[in-house]
């Protein structure tokens, strides 16, 4: 097949879920089908890392658009009905761009990245799916419960609204792809929608190889990962340190928490302690995973399934997570996760994984398994072109 790729943000380095995605689909699917790829880009050192990406693509056709320019689109946006998630990626170059890609591309089908990108594609007469990395609508509305100002609550709940209308767009494609049964069945019941289907996120499991096996016996050592300028990720270590990490240091006195990630901003860099290390960007997380004793997930909000803990299953590190990361994954308690759904009971798997090496090599074990046989780039990218066909077939 001919595939076009309409991106939000250029796949390289993939160091982020949205250029996680594109840059490994790419590279698997590059190996039996042709590829175009249209995005945008917001630094023109990006453009160095062309040749790393050029061997997955007949072309790449890129959109400069520095963050400036998107915050400068969302001000008109404020008096709108726009959603400021698709004002910032508001650019009128981006729809020459699309039609001269698909005049010179000869595309079997669109596959558009992210709610952001349908302002470009949805009203096209060509097979086209919509891929959203979760629900955006159901991320907004959890966001709006946490603890924040009221000017922003207040903002949150006007984008809600309409994300809401933005999202109906679902309808308009072959088919629309979530990364879990949840965000399938929320959007199913609010927007009345029958084309949606599942595809789940990936983990590179070269990256991500424990190789002989993890170290069980690794005692006190908790990790989070993430980039630490992403609010449910800085809402989540915030919330852990103030609230459950006490009550952890009064059972393990020796307990010491990692928090590895590009860009912390200045609150999470002022958790730094005796006990708790800011590491920054991490070029090999795969070595973070591998000398933790817990991944720790406790996020308040968002939507979808959570890289960082795919990547921990891969590695056959236990993780104890919220409600948001767990539901997608579909999986059982103990499969590599243990589920926290209240403050009391996230401390007291935390601290039955700290105190038992034998239940963390269950626990580790269970999850390795389930990321080789479910979640690898490989299986992933095999059940896309199957969405994407079917698609272009219909």
């Amino acid at each position: 097949m001919k595939i076009l790729l309409l991106a939000n943000r250029f796949p390289y380095p993939p160091y982020r879920g949205d250029k996680l995605k594109i840059y490994n689909l790419a590279r698997r699917m590059s190996k039996n089908h042709e590829l175009y790829l249209l995005t945008f880009y917001q630094s023109k050192s990006e453009l160095d890392h062309l040749p790393e990406l050029s061997p997955f693509f007949s072309k790449i056709r890129t959109v400069y658009q520095p963050k400036w320019m998107s915050f400068l689109r969302c001000l008109p946006a404020l008096f709108s009905n726009t959603p400021l998630q698709l004002a910032y990626f508001k650019n009128p170059k981006m729809h020459t761009a699309l039609e001269e890609a698909l005049t010179e591309f000869n595309a079997d089908v669109i596959h558009t990245q992210h709610l952001r990108m349908s302002q470009y594609s949805k009203g096209l007469n060509r097979p086209k799916v919509l891929d959203l990395p979760d629900a955006f609508s159901l991320y907004w509305k959890r966001r709006k419960d946490t603890k924040r100002p009221w000017y922003f609550r207040l903002l949150d709940r006007i984008e809600i609204s309409r994300l809401i209308r933005a999202e109906a767009a679902i309808k308009d494609y072959d088919l629309s792809l979530v990364c879990s049964r949840e965000d399938k069945h929320y959007l199913e019941k609010l927007h009345k929608a029958e084309n949606i289907k599942i595809s789940f996120n990936g983990v590179d499991l070269k990256s991500f190889n424990v190789q002989s096996g993890h170290d069980y016996s690794i005692d006190n050592q908790l990790l989070f990962t993430g980039n630490m300028d992403y609010a449910p990720n800085v809402d989540a270590v915030l919330h852990f340190v103030d609230r459950l990490w006490p009550k952890v240091l009064e059972q393990f006195p020796n307990a010491h928490l990692t928090i590895a990630g590009q860009r912390p901003v200045a609150k999470v860099e002022q958790l730094a302690a005796a006990n708790i290390s800011i590491t920054g960007f991490v070029p090999d997380l795969s070595k973070m995973y591998a000398s933790a004793s817990v991944l720790i997930a406790p996020l308040r909000f968002g939507a979808g399934t959570q890289n960082k803990v795919l990547e921990a299953m891969a590695m056959g590190l236990p993780v104890v997570c919220t409600k948001v990361g767990f539901e997608g994954l579909e999986i059982e308690e103990g499969q590599g996760v243990m589920l926290g759904k209240t403050e009391q009971e996230f401390n007291s798997k935390l601290i039955e994984l700290l105190g038992s090496e034998h239940l963390r090599r269950e626990v580790g074990e269970a999850g390795l398994d389930i990321a080789r046989n479910r979640f690898s780039w490989d299986i992933v990218s095999e059940n896309l072109v199957n969405y994407l066909r079917q698609a272009s077939q219909s």
